[in-house]
């Protein structure tokens, strides 16, 4: 393999003195072949990349090699053999070829299970009036110069991307409810399906899978507006990415200027229930 230098020698040869590819072969050592591959190509390095690795010694101990890895694997990290190790049980067993054939062995390996076990995200597209998705935030704001914590409940229609932002006191189910009706007012319809997370207010038991316990009151809320209730699998925030996102997006529409935090006031008669539209104004 040449080196960089060697390269750089007949790139001046060349180029430089314009001395002939015979007198530079004459020089410096090399071929005539090297020498056109290097003009030609234009290369400052030439590198070789084995691609396919005999594995003479390796070969009728694959299986054994492959089965030690894989059971290595699956053990806490903590108690995972060093590749000498390993190298040293096959020994034991009979092998009789070198440490670096096992230990490039055992690194193809990890390469490959790491590609294969990678986790694969599929885009998400929607139909008009497939799925909305919902999702509550909290957030810091000054209601009649006190600063308290309201719940935000957000409401997402995963076609249109139309948004639905609402405040409430607190994350009960009646407020769960009454963030629907708003919501499906302001869109002038429902969609078919709903997207959650595995809030306490809509689920009461995570089976396997996708298989939930759904809250009672929950399911009649969700039968009467016709929506088949899909709830994320845990620790899967991407499976409702849109409104995930919204929660920012209606953070950065009312910054908090100059340390000021944004105030909220009731949008008419405060009603029973405390109720608050995210009106936002600056002191």
């Amino acid at each position: 393999m040449l080196v960089v230098e060697t390269i750089a020698k007949i790139w001046r040869a060349y180029f430089q003195d314009k001395k002939s590819i015979k007198q530079i072969c004459r020089e410096l050592r090399v071929s005539r072949n090297t020498v056109r591959k290097v003009i030609r190509s234009g290369v400052t390095e030439l590198t070789y990349e084995r691609t396919i690795q005999p594995l003479p010694k390796i070969g009728p101990w694959q299986d054994m090699l492959d089965e030690m890895l894989a059971v290595d694997a699956r053990k806490p990290k903590r108690e995972r053999l060093t590749r000498i190790r390993i190298f040293e049980e096959l020994r034991a067993q009979g092998y009789d070829g070198g440490y670096d054939a096992v230990r490039r062995y055992a690194a193809s390996w990890s390469k490959e299970e790491a590609v294969a076990s990678a986790a694969a995200h599929v885009p998400l597209t929607f139909d008009p009036g497939e799925a909305y998705q919902f999702d509550w935030s909290h957030e810091i704001v000054v209601i009649d110069g006190a600063t308290t914590t309201v719940k935000v409940a957000h409401v997402r229609l995963c076609h249109s991307r139309m948004l639905f932002v609402r405040a409430y006191p607190r994350e009960t189910q009646e407020m769960v409810f009454d963030a629907h009706d708003k919501a499906f007012a302001f869109f002038g319809g429902t969609c078919t399906r709903g997207i959650y997370d595995n809030m306490k207010t809509a689920v009461d038991t995570i089976f396997v899978g996708r298989d939930r316990a759904y809250n009672r009151r929950f399911q009649q809320m969700c039968s009467h507006y016709l929506v088949d209730p899909v709830a994320c699998t845990p620790a899967s925030g991407w499976e409702k990415g849109q409104v995930e996102n919204q929660v920012g997006v209606v953070r950065r529409r009312f910054p908090d200027r100059a340390s000021r935090r944004p105030s909220i006031r009731p949008a008419g008669p405060a009603p029973t229930t405390m109720q608050f539209w995210l009106l936002f104004t600056w002191e």
